[in-house]
C-alpha cells in the first residue's frame, strides 16, 4: 500500500473515461494538466486554494477562445471566488447574447430557440474539509478543454458549462493545510491518525464558522452573495452540488427520501432528477462502484445548495462521497484513497454533463414550464402578495428588502395607507410584495408559515420565514393595493441631516438597528453617554419629542476635547438622524440628569470559543457582535479558562455547549468574577451548566422524559425514524411575550417577537419574581413543525431570564438569539444585553450578595 495514493492520483486522468465516454484525445498539447501546474498530481497532496486558482488562471491562458476565468467576489479572508465559463468557440463569441436570450426564452419573455445551449452549473467544496470536489474540479476543466472526442465536443456546443472549483477557500484552506501538515513519506490509513481527527472548528465552515450551504436563503456572507448573484445572472438548467460523507459510506446522489421535496417543488423535478440519476449509475455501474439513492437527505429547506435551484425551475443535484478526511483511511470497503473521492466526484461531473446534453430539450422546456406555471398559480392563489412594515426600525425593514432583491424578489412602496384587518400599514413605511412575479414558488416558500407537513422528518430546519426572522410585522392580503409605487424598491445610502452644535444633549433613538454600532463607536472613541432607563420627553428645536426608554444621550456638558467632530462624522457615517435636545429639564419623565440614567460603558466581550463549544453558534456570536454592535470579541477557549484574567471582560458568552470540563477552582473563579460586576450569557445547552450552579431561579427541564411524551400508535420498527423526528425540534419558529418594561427588551417594537427553536431546551418556571423577561406565547408556534405533545410543553415556559448575582448579572436565554446570523429581530436582546445588563436589578433588599 505504499504508493497507494500516488499510484492512483496518477492513474486518474485514464479513468475518466467511465461511462461510455471514448479515449482522451490531446487536441491541443498546450493545456496545461493540472500535475505540472500543481508539482503534484491530484489527489497525492490537498491543493490549497491559491494552487487551484493558479491552476484555473493558466488553463484559461492558454484557451482564451474556449474559456473564461471570473473572479466573482471575496472572502472574507480575501480569497477570490472563480467561476471558469467554458464552452464552444462559437458560443464564447456570443456569450453574453446567449444569456440574455436563454434569460428571456426561460421566463417566457421570447419565444423558444432550440438552438440556444443549455446553462450547466458544477459547484464544488461548499464545505472546505470535503476537498475531493475542488480537486475533482481542476480534472473536468482540464478534460473539457484538452479533449477532442466528439461527445466533448458536442457539450461545448450544446452547452455552456460554469465551474466554481471552491465555494469556500477559507475552510477549504483551512482542511488542506491540516491534512498536508501530517502527511508522512507514506500515507496512514489508520482512522484514529491525527491527519483524520480534524481539530476544532475544523475546515467545514467559513471564516466565521458558517455553514455556507445553510445560507442561500440568508445570504449573510460575501460567498453566498456572489454564488446567488451569478445563479440569478445565469439561472441555470441543472446544477450539481458535490458534498462528502462519512469515510464508511459509499456514494449518494439524488433523487433523496421521496417524500420529502419541499412542497413549493413540482413533482416534475423529482422526475427529472431522477432521469439524470440514471447516467449516474451507468458511470457507477460501469466502473463497479457502490452508490445509493433515495435512502437519506431531503430537498425540504430552500437555502440548501441542492434545493434552492428546485424552486427556479432548475434541476439542483446533491452529490455527496464517502470522505476519505485526509489522503488515505480504512474504511468498511477498504482503504479510501484522496485520489479514489476525485476521481468518483469526477464521474458524476461528467455524467451529469452527458445526461444534460442528452436531455437538454426536455430540461429547457421544464425551465420555461416552470415559469408559465408559476404566472399561473400566481394568478390563482387566493392570496395575492404581502404587506410589510416597520415604523421605528427602518434599517431592519430595509435589510429585509435588500435580501428580498438579491433573491430577484420585487417589492413596492404604499403611497396610502392600507388597513388589513386590525393592522395598519401607514405610507412612507410599509410595502407590498406580489405573489405575480417570476419569484413566486421562492416567494410562497421564504414567507410560508406552514406547520405540518406530508412527512415530519426532517434533515435540516422546517422553517425560515423571513420577516419573523427579521421581525417585521407582515400579513398576507387577497388583494392588490390601489396605491403603490410604480418602481420596485432600490437599495439607497442612509442620509440623515448633519447635527448641529450647541445643544444641550443629543439624544439616538435605541429602536434603529444602527444605533448599536454608532454607540460603539462613540464609546471607543471615548464620549460620555447615558441612556434612559424610562421613557421621556423633551425640547427639541422641532419643538417636544417623545422618547422611549432605551434612548441614548450624548450630554454636552460631559465630553471633552473635540468631541463634536467625532459626534459629527460617526452621525454621518451610519446615515442615523439625531435630535438635538435644548434642555435638560423634561416636559415628562426623568430630567437628563437624573440618577436613573444608565451610564454606558465600553464592552469587553469574552466568546467562549474552543472544543466542547457549538462552532456554528459561537461563530454567529461573533459574527453579530461585530455587525449589529460593532464589538469584536475575544475569543478563548473553555479549557483556558482558569488561565487567562478574567478582569478584563465586562461580559462573558456561553454559546451552546457542554462545559462539564471545567473544574471547581475554575467554576468558583466564574462565579466571582460574575458577583465582582461580570456579566454572564448563556445559550441552549449551556444552561445546563449555569442552572446546576444555581445561578438562575429555574431548572432544566429533562429532555428524556420530554421525548417520552412523543408516542406513536402500533409502533413497528420502520417507524423508528419517524419517531425519532418527532421527538426532536428540528427547526421552528415560535413567538415570545416580552416584558417590554425590561431593559433586555429596549428598542423593540412590540412584547411580540418571533425567535427560532431547533433544540429541545426547556426552563422550569422560574421560582423568583422579576427574573422572567420572556416567556413562550401559548398556542404560538408560529412556523414549522413541532409534536403538539412537544409544542404543549412549550408554551408559557420562561425563554428568557435575566438575574442579579452579586454586583454582577447572569441572562440566560433558551434559543439562539443570532440564529445563522439573519434572525436580526431577536438578535437586540443579546446586543442589549451589552449596554443594559446593569439597568436591571432582580434583588430584594433581603437577597445575599444584593447588587449596588
Amino acid at each position: 500500500m505504499k504508493n497507494f495514493t500516488l499510484l492512483a492520483a496518477l492513474t486518474l486522468t485514464g479513468c475518466i473515461a467511465a461511462g461510455g465516454l471514448a479515449a482522451q484525445q490531446q487536441s491541443d498539447a498546450q493545456v496545461p494538466a493540472p500535475a505540472k501546474i500543481l508539482g503534484f498530481a491530484p489527489g497525492q497532496w490537498h491543493a490549497r486554494h491559491d494552487q487551484i486558482e493558479r491552476y484555473f488562471r493558466e488553463l484559461a491562458t492558454s484557451q482564451p477562445e474556449r474559456a473564461l476565468l471570473q473572479e466573482i467576489g471575496r472572502t472574507h479572508e480575501q480569497r477570490p471566488l472563480l467561476q471558469l465559463v467554458v464552452s464552444s468557440k462559437a458560443n464564447m463569441a456570443k456569450l453574453d447574447d446567449i444569456r440574455r436570450q436563454h434569460l428571456a426564452v426561460a421566463k417566457g419573455e421570447q419565444q423558444a430557440d432550440a438552438q440556444l445551449p443549455l446553462v450547466i452549473w458544477l459547484g464544488y467544496s461548499i464545505h472546505g474539509n470535503e476537498p475531493s470536489g475542488a480537486n475533482a474540479a481542476m480534472q473536468l476543466a482540464h478534460y473539457l478543454l484538452s479533449s477532442d472526442t466528439a461527445e466533448v465536443n458536442q457539450w461545448l456546443e450544446q452547452a455552456i458549462i460554469l465551474i466554481q472549483p471552491s465555494l469556500n477557500p477559507d475552510g477549504h484552506d483551512r482542511f488542506a493545510n491540516w491534512a498536508n501538515m501530517h502527511q508522512g513519506l507514506n500515507p496512514v490509513a489508520d482512522p484514529q491518525h491525527r491527519e483524520h481527527v480534524e481539530p476544532w472548528p475544523n475546515g467545514r465552515p467559513n471564516h466565521y464558522w458558517f455553514d455556507l450551504n445553510r445560507d442561500w436563503l440568508p445570504l449573510q456572507h460575501p460567498e453566498s452573495r456572489a454564488r446567488i448573484a451569478q445563479f440569478h445572472h445565469w439561472l441555470p438548467q441543472v446544477l450539481g452540488d458535490f458534498h462528502e460523507m462519512g469515510t464508511n459510506s459509499s456514494y449518494f446522489f439524488q433523487p433523496g427520501i421521496p417524500s420529502r421535496n419541499n412542497p413549493a417543488t413540482p413533482d416534475e423535478n423529482y422526475k427529472l432528477t431522477a432521469l439524470l440519476a440514471q447516467y449516474h449509475a451507468k458511470a457507477f455501474d460501469d466502473k463497479g462502484k457502490l452508490y445509493y439513492t433515495e435512502e437519506s437527505f431531503d430537498d425540504f429547506y430552500i437555502g440548501k445548495g441542492s434545493t434552492y435551484p428546485d424552486v427556479h425551475g432548475s434541476i439542483g443535484i446533491l452529490f455527496e462521497q464517502a470522505s476519505s478526511r485526509g489522503h488515505l483511511q480504512d474504511s468498511i470497503n477498504g482503504p479510501l484513497s484522496f485520489a479514489t473521492t476525485i476521481e468518483n466526484q469526477l464521474l458524476t461531473s461528467l455524467s451529469t454533463l452527458r445526461g444534460a446534453v442528452a436531455h437538454k430539450a426536455e430540461l429547457q422546456q421544464w425551465q420555461r414550464k416552470f415559469f408559465r406555471d408559476s404566472q399561473s398559480l400566481a394568478a390563482d392563489d387566493a392570496v395575492q402578495g404581502y404587506l410589510l412594515t416597520e415604523s421605528a426600525d427602518q434599517s431592519r425593514l430595509q435589510d429585509l428588502l435588500q435580501l428580498l432583491a438579491q433573491h430577484q424578489i420585487k417589492a413596492y412602496a404604499l403611497t396610502e395607507n392600507v388597513s388589513q384587518g386590525e393592522q395598519q400599514f401607514p405610507a412612507g413605511q410599509s410595502y407590498f410584495v406580489p405573489l405575480k412575479q417570476s419569484q413566486y414558488r421562492l416567494l410562497k416558500a421564504a414567507f410560508s408559515t406552514e406547520t405540518n407537513f406530508r412527512d415530519n422528518t426532517f434533515y435540516d430546519v422546517s422553517a425560515w420565514t423571513l420577516p419573523y426572522a427579521y421581525n417585521i410585522t407582515f400579513a398576507s392580503s387577497r388583494k392588490v393595493p390601489a396605491a403603490l409605487s410604480k418602481t420596485p424598491w432600490q437599495p439607497a445610502a442612509a442620509v440623515a441631516a448633519p447635527v448641529t452644535a450647541g445643544a444641550y444633549a443629543y439624544a439616538i433613538r435605541w429602536q434603529d438597528q444602527r444605533a448599536p454600532v454608532l454607540v460603539q463607536q462613540l464609546l471607543a472613541k471615548g464620549l460620555q453617554l447615558r441612556a434612559a432607563s424610562k421613557a421621556f420627553s423633551a425640547e427639541t428645536a422641532e419643538g417636544v419629542q417623545q422618547f422611549a426608554a432605551g434612548t441614548v444621550l450624548v450630554p454636552a456638558g460631559l465630553q471633552q476635547g473635540d468631541w463634536f467632530s467625532v459626534l459629527q462624522q460617526a452621525q454621518q457615517q451610519h446615515g442615523l438622524s439625531l435630535a438635538a435636545i435644548s434642555s435638560g429639564l423634561t416636559p415628562m419623565g426623568q430630567d437628563l440628569g437624573s440618577n436613573q440614567m444608565v451610564q454606558l460603558k465600553l464592552p469587553q466581550v469574552l466568546v467562549m470559543a474552543g472544543p466542547g463549544v457549538n462552532s456554528s453558534e459561537a461563530g454567529e456570536l461573533w459574527f453579530n457582535l461585530e455587525r449589529l454592535a460593532g464589538v469584536s470579541p475575544s475569543l478563548v477557549e473553555p479549557a483556558r479558562l482558569g488561565q487567562i484574567d478574567l478582569s478584563r471582560y465586562s461580559h462573558i458568552l456561553l454559546p451552546d455547549g457542554k462545559y462539564q470540563s471545567w473544574k471547581e477552582s475554575d467554576i468558583a473563579k466564574l462565579e466571582s468574577w460574575v458577583k465582582a460586576g461580570g456579566v454572564l450569557w448563556a445559550q441552549k445547552s449551556a444552561l445546563e451548566f449555569v442552572a446546576k450552579q444555581g445561578w438562575i431561579a429555574s431548572a432544566v427541564a429533562n429532555k428524556e422524559e420530554l421525548k417520552q411524551l412523543v408516542k406513536l400508535d402500533e409502533l413497528r420498527y420502520n417507524d423508528k425514524e419517524k419517531l425519532a423526528g418527532q421527538q426532536r425540534i428540528a427547526g421552528a419558529i415560535f413567538q415570545l411575550e416580552l416584558d417590554l418594561s425590561h431593559p433586555l427588551s429596549f428598542g423593540l417594537p412590540r412584547a411580540e417577537l418571533p425567535v427560532f427553536k431547533n433544540d429541545l431546551m426547556l426552563l422550569k418556571t422560574a421560582n423568583k419574581d422579576f427574573v422572567t423577561v420572556g416567556t413562550y406565547r401559548s398556542g404560538k408556534q408560529l412556523a414549522g413543525f413541532v409534536a403538539p405533545e412537544l409544542a404543549g410543553q412549550i408554551s408559557e415556559s420562561p425563554a428568557l431570564l435575566a438575574q442579579t448575582m452579586g454586583k454582577g448579572r447572569v441572562i440566560v436565554m433558551v434559543d439562539n438569539p443570532v440564529f445563522r446570523g439573519y434572525f436580526t429581530g431577536s438578535s437586540r436582546i443579546l446586543v442589549n444585553a451589552l449596554y443594559f445588563a446593569k439597568a436591571f436589578d432582580s434583588a430584594s433588599g433581603d437577597d445575599e450578595g444584593a447588587a449596588e
